[in-house]
């Protein structure tokens, strides 16, 4: 089958799958999603309503004919999360999860995910990456499929450009449950959801600039870092808010390069210069890094914060630290490593299951930097 070819239905796609076994004996899941051309989410969907039928039995990441009696299940480690009589972490069965920093941000989603494991009835192999380099990303992923013998995974992988799709593509197609960290994707023909956990990274602006409407401004801009992939979401937040609430429309917006970028210096001062023209009062800067940055420059310059300009991070992983301390959009980091783990235990236990697409709100932590103002 290609994809020119118009999509079998559900039927269609059990009964070519059930022929194709006859053929081969046994199949893999990522056989079977490339044969018929959907993802691998439905293939399992196909794969449970035969199981429940009794056409087929389940092996560790596929499928073969019954050899009658009571046939081997998918996996017991996997069927029965939470279960394991043995004491021993290294006897359980192993979940990857890569993330791509280890001091900043993501520790917290680490330990959720790590508190959640034992009820899950699995233990966590971890492996650090990057935020954009797509071939470390894979090579990490490849290792714990080969070497650690995962059984699910846990990944926040780069989002950008044609190859971060690839990869994605890839990831979606491996036999194994894979969740989301912080990421939110689409494959296939019908642009499928993977499965994710992640922080409403809209709803985290809307409260800052709500906040910052509450103490009076009227004219809010936005600066954010063109490499961190929570950036379009954060500003469409900011955007549509502004619009709904009624405040001044088009105040000055910065996309900077990274905070230790050569350029950063330049820019922040060309936005800075844009927002003091512009009578533009308070600023949400996405992530802290940059804000603690913007914050520092104003100082040299003269300009108080939050006196003439108040500014609201986004992150609160050291925001807390600054001076003043920066008012902060946090997000509820050790949940989403809690929830992605309670979603991939699911998975694990029912292949079948619909996807899920988790959305964690973030809250509003006010400190100094943003008022008051009257």
């Amino acid at each position: 089958m290609t994809l020119s070819e118009p999509p079998l239905l559900p039927d269609q796609r059990r009964e070519r799958l059930l022929a194709d076994l006859h053929a081969h004996g046994t199949l893999r899941v990522s056989e079977i999603a490339r044969a018929l051309g959907v993802t691998t989410v439905t293939v399992r969907r196909d794969i449970a309503q035969l199981a429940d039928e009794g056409a087929i039995e389940r092996v560790h990441g596929g499928i073969r004919l019954p050899r009658g009696g009571d046939g081997p299940q998918f996996s017991a480690a996997v069927e029965e999360p939470g279960r394991s009589t043995s004491t021993d972490e290294a006897s359980l069965p192993a979940v990857g999860m890569v993330v791509p920093s280890l001091d900043y941000y993501w520790p917290e989603i680490v330990r959720g995910a790590r508190d959640a494991a034992p009820d899950a009835g699995v233990r966590i192999v971890l492996r650090g990456s990057s935020y954009d380099d797509v071939a470390d990303v894979r090579r990490q992923t490849a290792w714990l499929l080969e070497t650690a013998g995962i059984q699910g995974l846990l990944i926040a992988p780069p989002t950008i450009g044609d190859e971060a799709a690839q990869l994605i593509d890839w990831l979606a197609g491996l036999d194994i449950p894979v969740v989301f960290l912080e990421r939110t994707a689409t494959v296939g023909l019908y642009q499928e959801h993977v499965e994710s956990v992640s922080t409403d990274h809209a709803f985290g602006a809307s409260l800052a600039v709500r906040h910052l409407a509450a103490r009076g401004h009227r004219r809010v801009g936005f600066l954010a870092s063109a490499s961190s992939p929570h950036t379009p979401a954060v500003r469409r937040g900011w955007q549509q808010t502004v619009t709904a609430i009624g405040l001044e429309p088009d105040a000055p917006e910065l996309i900077s390069p990274d905070h230790r970028d050569p350029r950063w210096d330049d820019e922040i001062d060309r936005g800075i210069d844009a927002w003091l023209a512009d009578g533009t009062t308070a600023l949400l800067a996405h992530s802290d890094r940059e804000a603690i940055s913007l914050v520092a420059r104003c100082e040299e310059r003269g300009i108080r914060v939050p006196d003439d300009l108040a500014v609201v991070a986004f992150d609160d992983e050291v925001a807390g630290l600054a001076n003043p301390a920066l008012s902060a959009v946090r997000p509820a980091k050790y949940t989403i490593g809690e929830s992605a783990m309670q979603l991939l235990s699911k998975r694990l236990q029912d292949p079948a299951r619909p996807v899920h697409r988790v959305l964690i709100s973030p809250q509003l932590i006010v400190r100094d930097s943003s008022g008051p103002r009257g």
